[in-house]
């Protein structure tokens, strides 16, 4: 029997990767504890919680989360299904569309917002009911790179056109085919990248406070300015929902592949 040589420098590294990513959050959290001098307590918490500008702001950015995602879900899963099936020349093209968002600064595409859309025929950012649809336009583009990518590694990983003859073949038609046999074998996927796409909306800044809407990410900065520990606290429940979101996916494909191997 083999036994297995021990990596010195793969444990090393590893080590030193996890001090470096660990050691400033539990900083974050021991000061976060400390708002009542001596005593370890929850009151930056509380204070935070009981906020109702920080109830107001994660509320708006939860509902920006959702819509965001349903519209990305509708726009990139039916148009990856296509370029599968029907057009894979058009691939390097979108791909190349879907990181213009890693190239153009957001600070350049929200004035190019504010200059398109303030001005007629369109006038959105005179009403907010007009912002909301404008600012949820932005971030279906900034949260783009992360759901086309999610829904092109699902796709890569079934075999398209064989599923879609066989749906064919039994009577289904197009939308048939995308909803009850591609969805379901993407699920993981665009779970994926819905939770991405989700913890993007939620720290995102420049959109909301260049547009004047009351989202979290200007509430953090905004807060950040006048108090030292609650902008502490918020940082441990930003990483905490993002963990909770990176949980979410483990579990979903940890289940998923388990019953791709069982059959059930």
């Amino acid at each position: 029997m083999k036994i297995p040589r021990f990596n010195f420098w793969g444990l090393f590294w590893g080590t030193l990767a996890l001090l470096y990513f660990f050691v400033p959050m539990y900083g974050t959290l021991d000061f976060s504890l400390r708002m009542q001098k001596g005593i370890i307590s929850l009151r930056a918490y509380q204070i935070v919680l009981g906020d109702h500008q920080f109830i107001e702001s994660f509320l708006y950015s939860v509902t920006m989360g959702v819509i965001t995602v349903f519209v990305s879900i509708l726009i990139f899963m039916p148009t990856t299904y296509w370029i599968y099936l029907k057009l894979p020349k058009l691939r390097p093209l979108v791909e190349i569309i879907t990181i213009l968002p890693f190239i153009i600064p957001v600070i350049v595409y929200v004035f190019g917002l504010i200059r398109t859309y303030s001005r007629p025929p369109f006038l959105l950012t005179l009403s907010p009911l007009g912002t909301d649809f404008l600012i949820a336009g932005g971030y279906v583009v900034l949260s783009m790179p992360y759901m086309f990518r999610a829904i092109d590694v699902g796709m890569r990983a079934i075999d398209v056109r064989t599923l879609t003859e066989a749906s064919q073949s039994l009577g289904g038609n197009w939308f048939q085919t995308l909803v009850n046999v591609i969805l379901p074998n993407l699920r993981v996927a665009i779970l994926s990248g819905s939770l991405i796409t989700f913890a993007t909306v939620i720290g995102e800044l420049i959109l909301a406070d260049f547009l004047f809407r009351p989202a979290f990410g200007p509430y953090m900065t905004s807060i950040g300015t006048t108090k030292a520990y609650e902008p502490a606290a918020l940082t441990i429940m930003s990483f905490a929902l993002t963990w909770v979101c990176l949980g979410i996916i483990q579990l979903i494909s940890r289940g998923d592949t388990s019953q791709q191997l069982t059959g059930r």
